[in-house]
């Protein structure tokens, strides 16, 4: 039996080694295919990245410049009672378009038109009283000059007939001034526009302290105010120094006006005037263009974009929006020089048009750009440059315009 166990255990341990070996010899044919294999492999150098390059070429391009800007009516009309005396009716509505000559409110007329028959009555008595002074006046006249009377007779009658006179001219004075207090009861519009809210309720007193009764705005021609910055406006008088910018004669630039909704306003307009005074505390100057406004659409204090047409930038540069990068140091762009090695740039941007900026420094005519392609760039690297495809003018070059 101890035989038996010896001869099993000896056949036990050569199963293992055999096992191992076998074992091991899988491995090894497997190393050496994969070694077969590996070595079998070549890399294969990349090529020079592929990239869409623009060539500059300057061009006079005009420019506009967008602000946000507030309308205000051209014309605000304090509508103000003239005369004391009880409210009797308001005959408008409120916030609605009024005409001029439209009657708004009406005064109490009695108390005004009782004025006005005593004026009349006094003016009776007076003409009254200058046709006796005249009939005796020239009774006396004759019988002075032939002596029957004397010369003091004749001064008294030419006095009273003179004080007659000018009292008839004071009584025709004073019915003037009544019928004109009682045409001021009623109370019209002096102008054509939107009306405001009545401040007076019918049957209430008026007097000095609550005299004002509605406003009348002018909505045609309106005003649309804006600003420019001290930094802005020197900076612009620098640009046209330099022959970099050129505003249009008499700086008569063409102003289109943006609604909140992104309507433009088919009328158009202009500058009318110019704050002489910088504003302290806004550090700005005021800026002010009129515009037809017939059907309305513009009310007061509403906010809106201008855009200001007419000026040029002489030889400008103009790059894609997508070929400008930003750094850390600003924006730039890739450049690409001789051997097709590229070249990082630090540009100065200034306006948009469309999608394109205006460059005013960094790059020159005849160079190329990188416009796709430039975002796994390093600096001398060779590229693979293809031309960028040519693109159509956007139909409106101002719409994406901007001052920056």
């Amino acid at each position: 039996m101890k035989f038996i166990r010896n001869v099993n255990s000896a056949s036990q341990v050569k199963l293992t080694i055999r096992g191992v070996g076998v074992a091991l010899l899988v491995c090894g044919a497997s190393m050496m295919f994969s070694g077969c294999d590996k070595a079998g492999k070549t890399d294969v150098p990349a090529g020079p990245p592929a990239v869409l390059v623009l060539e500059v070429q300057p061009k006079d391009g005009p420019v506009t410049f967008e602000k946000i800007a507030q309308t205000q009516s051209s014309q605000m009309v304090n509508i103000q009672a003239r005369v004391n005396g009880f409210l009797d009716r308001r005959l408008y509505t409120e916030g609605a378009m009024v005409k001029k000559g439209q009657i708004l409110f009406q005064l109490d007329p009695k108390p005004f038109q009782v004025q006005v028959n005593q004026a009349r009555a006094a003016l009776s008595k007076q003409e009254a009283n200058l046709k006796a002074s005249r009939l005796n006046l020239e009774r006396i006249k004759p019988l002075a000059e032939a002596n029957a009377l004397s010369k003091k007779d004749l001064d008294d009658a030419t006095s009273r007939f003179q004080s007659e006179t000018a009292s008839l001219e004071q009584s025709k004075a004073q019915l003037e001034s009544a019928l004109l207090n009682l045409s001021y009861t009623t109370i019209t519009s002096p102008v054509d526009g939107i009306s405001g809210a009545a401040q007076q309720a019918e049957g209430t007193y008026i007097g000095s302290q609550n005299s004002l009764l509605t406003t009348v705005a002018v909505l045609s021609p309106i005003w649309v105010n804006f600003s420019i910055s001290e930094n802005e406006m020197l900076k612009y008088r620098k640009e046209i120094a330099r022959g970099t910018l050129k505003v249009p004669q008499g700086e008569k630039y063409l102003v289109e006006v943006v609604l909140a909704d992104g309507t433009l306003l088919p009328q158009t307009g202009r500058i009318t005037f110019a704050s002489p005074s910088y504003n302290p505390q806004t550090g700005t100057f005021l800026i002010r263009a009129s515009l037809a406004n017939p059907s309305g659409a513009l009310l007061p204090n509403q906010f809106v974009r201008v855009r200001l047409k007419g000026a040029i930038r002489p030889h400008a540069i103009l790059l894609p929006q997508r070929a400008v990068q930003q750094g850390p140091k600003g924006h730039f762009v890739w450049v690409v020089g001789k051997d097709d090695r590229v070249e990082q740039r630090p540009v100065t941007v200034g306006e948009w048009k469309g999608d394109d900026w205006f460059i005013s420094e960094g790059v020159k005519g005849g160079e190329k750009v990188v416009v796709d392609g430039g975002l796994a760039l390093n600096s001398g690297i060779q590229v693979k440059a293809q031309p960028y495809p040519s693109r159509r003018e956007p139909a409106n070059p101002g719409a994406n315009a901007g001052a920056r």
